[in-house]
């Protein structure tokens, strides 16, 4: 209750919106619930639940929605990360991350000079990986599905071809990327009124190609989308651009299942994405730092508290950086990095009242003893099933090439390679020769799908979008929930914080500390910004006692939680 109070004092002292927010409610249910980043995306996850479809199912369905309805991170060509776990206790991690392209080198965003030009990353066809989204949702729902993939796939081609009314944010994002689509044919075409007007809301956003392609899909499976007619317009497209992704590359690229990473905090077991996502075993490392910790003492962003916490964030960002990359590639120390005793060590010169500036710390020795517009989305059905998945294009829109006849758009994951050794990507995020390019190699991640269980019992099921802020945001909800008593819509409502080890600056949202706490960071030593934007759009699921199930969506954009 302490913290409770504290949380709605903290949000009086800030922003109107964020005293909204302190006032909202989890939505209740008995039966199923889908929390994701758009209303009509958690319908249809809903409405494949209520036709005896499972959690896999409906996250299949709600994966495909999310490419016509969220463009901006719902996509076919992407990639994400799915951690499902069954009624019966078994867990099982997807990896359907994007891949290299195999005429990819290591100095592709070098210039004669050998500088980094960051757009060749970021913007257009050299940015795009070959795609995994198609292929690790029609992976998941052929190892797990109950429905068909008629079914499933049916709201996602309703959606597209009878289109869909556009949200006040959803137009005025379209608009705000109009100049990025521009500069491509099928964007153009796609994307930007042919009136040349700017979107409104209310507008109706009709998709006939996608719909066409998604039922390629639906008749064919993955030769739906990685063969035929679609291959032929992704690799036209990408020789139309200079990309660099061929049908080999398309035919060639196939999802992995992965083990997952395990760990406990206070009781609590968590369950969450291994290499090449980095958030899982980034998660397990700052809850292993803090565990022995008070923090329900210390008091809910406290400065003792927030000095704790970012103090453990500087530490495993320097990790990160050094350790974490595609374990096909680089024999990336897991168990190691997750153990106690390893976080121990790292926090042995934790100083409680003086900061330990980035420029004195290092990666550790774990031998010795994972863009900002991703989308997460949150299911649990009637039986207890659970599914958190994490899907993104990196950028928002991606790279802003959509392809030509297919109504899509392609990513722009390739930057969240290492370009250059010391040169932060998108995110400002550094890194080694462990995440460095390579042909048919998986970019690092920071995307961190999570579940959590207590006494063998689905407990939370939890994720976000936001790029490098992905680990530090889902760490805090797990924080205000177990820690300080928070129920699910009151932890993803607090305002957040993140410190990332380089650049050495703690970040906080804007009007999220009050003013007395900011100056007792800075007598620590910190350097503390408050930034414009927001942190991660948490989606997430609660399980009481009872099995009631409790969803909280994010209200830092328009996710939903929908439940019967």
């Amino acid at each position: 209750m302490r913290a409770r109070w504290a949380l709605v004092l903290l949000l009086c002292l800030g922003s109107p919106l964020l005293l909204a927010w302190a006032q909202r409610r989890p939505v209740e249910a008995r039966n199923g619930m889908v929390v994701s980043a758009h209303r009509l995306a958690s319908e249809a996850g809903v409405e494949i639940l209520k036709k005896g479809g499972n959690a896999v199912d409906a996250a299949v369905a709600v994966g495909f929605a999310l490419a016509v309805v969220y463009p901006e991170a719902g996509n076919l060509g992407g990639g994400g990360f799915m951690v499902i776990r069954l009624r019966d206790g078994s867990v099982y991690t997807l990896d359907y991350r994007e891949t290299a392209p195999l005429q990819a080198h290591r100095d592709m965003y070098l210039d004669e000079r050998g500088e980094y030009v960051p757009e060749r990353s970021r913007i257009g066809y050299l940015a795009v990986g070959v795609p995994g989204s198609v292929a690790g949702l029609l992976e998941a729902h052929e190892r797990f599905g109950r429905l068909s993939r008629a079914e499933v796939m049916e709201p996602a081609i309703r959606l597209a071809q009878e289109g869909f009314l556009l949200s006040r944010i959803a137009a005025e994002n379209l608009n705000e990327a109009a100049p990025y689509f521009a500069r491509f044919p099928g964007s153009r075409k796609y994307f930007l009124r042919p009136d040349g007007r700017p979107w409104q809301e209310g507008d109706r956003f009709v998709q006939r190609d996608l719909a066409e392609t998604l039922k390629r899909i639906r008749d064919h499976g993955r030769d739906g989308f990685y063969r035929g007619q679609t291959a032929d317009l992704i690799v036209a497209e990408m020789r139309r651009g200079g990309g660099l992704i061929t049908h080999e590359d398309l035919a060639r690229y196939r999802p992995l299942w992965r083990e997952p990473v395990r760990g406990t905090y206070r009781g609590y077991e968590i369950i969450s994405m291994g290499p090449p996502s980095s958030g899982g075993v980034a998660l397990l490392q700052l809850l292993n730092m803090v565990e022995p910790y008070d923090l329900a003492a210390m008091g809910f962003h406290s400065s003792a508290s927030i000095h704790l916490m970012a103090e453990a964030m500087r530490r495993v960002y320097a990790d990160r950086a050094e350790f974490l990359g595609d374990p096909d590639f680089y024999p990336v120390p897991v168990p190691q990095l997750i153990s106690k005793a390893y976080a121990r060590h790292r926090m042995r010169d934790f100083d409680p009242e003086r900061t330990t500036p980035s420029a004195q710390v290092r990666h550790g020795n774990p031998l010795g003893y994972e863009s900002e517009q991703t989308t997460h989305y949150s299911i649990v059905d009637a039986e207890g099933n659970a599914v958190s998945c994490t899907t993104t294009l990196n950028g928002s829109y991606g790279s802003y090439v959509a392809v030509e006849g297919a109504g899509f758009l392609l990513n722009n994951e390739m930057d969240d390679f290492v370009a250059k050794p010391g040169v932060p990507n998108m995110f400002g995020l550094l890194g080694g020769e462990a995440n460095a390019i390579a042909p048919g190699k998986r970019m690092l991640s920071s995307m961190t799908p999570t579940i959590v269980t207590r006494d063998g019992r689905l407990f939370m099921v939890i994720g976000t979008p936001g790029g490098s802020t992905i680990i530090t945001t889902v760490f805090q909800i797990l924080v205000n929930v177990i820690d300080f008593g928070m129920n699910i819509q009151e932890a993803i409502d607090a305002s957040r914080f993140h410190h990332q080890w380089l650049p050495d600056v703690l970040y906080y949202e804007k009007r999220g500390l009050p003013r007395d706490v900011v100056e007792n960071l800075r007598r620590r030593g910190w350097q503390v910004v408050e930034r414009s934007g927001y942190s991660g759009r948490a989606d997430g699921i609660l399980v009481g006692p009872d099995g009631r199930l409790y969803g909280g969506a994010d209200p830092r954009g328009e996710d939903t939680a929908v439940g019967y």
